[in-house]
């Protein structure tokens, strides 16, 4: 069951992007049912023991679906974020969604990670958890 405050969330997007959140958020429970998920820094994110490793939000782009170790995943359609190992996707509708990437990503992002919950503690340094 959908959270309220991720509730909260989709009821303020536009009819279009409520439909490609609730698709998102769908395929990511589905895929990570073991993963923990919340609204972090105001939008929905999934984590493993802590450790962050998917999430959407809107954005003007569309909606930016996060993988934050999607850069070592060596994905074509995902593109580097940030100074890290993020890597996104932007959305405009859900016919760009493509199920059988989505759950391949969803996979790599259980099999690699890397260690977002000690960065502040490690001053910036990520070390690879798997």
């Amino acid at each position: 069951m959908m959270q309220q405050d991720i509730i909260n969330y989709h009821n303020v997007l536009s009819t279009n992007d409520k439909v490609i959140c609730d698709l998102l958020y769908d395929e990511i429970n589905q895929n990570l049912s073991e993963a923990e998920h919340k609204l972090w820094h105001a939008h929905p994110v999934w984590f493993i023991d802590g450790n962050p490793i998917v999430g959407y939000h809107k954005l003007k782009k569309g909606v930016r679906l996060l993988f934050w170790s999607g850069q070592t995943f060596e994905e074509p359609n995902l593109k580097n974020e940030g100074k890290f190992k993020a890597a996104e996707i932007y959305f405009n509708d859900t016919s760009e969604i493509n199920s059988g990437d989505l759950k391949r990503w969803l996979k790599k992002a259980e099999e690699i990670q890397w260690d977002y919950k000690n960065i502040v503690k490690r001053k910036g340094f990520l070390v690879r958890l798997r």
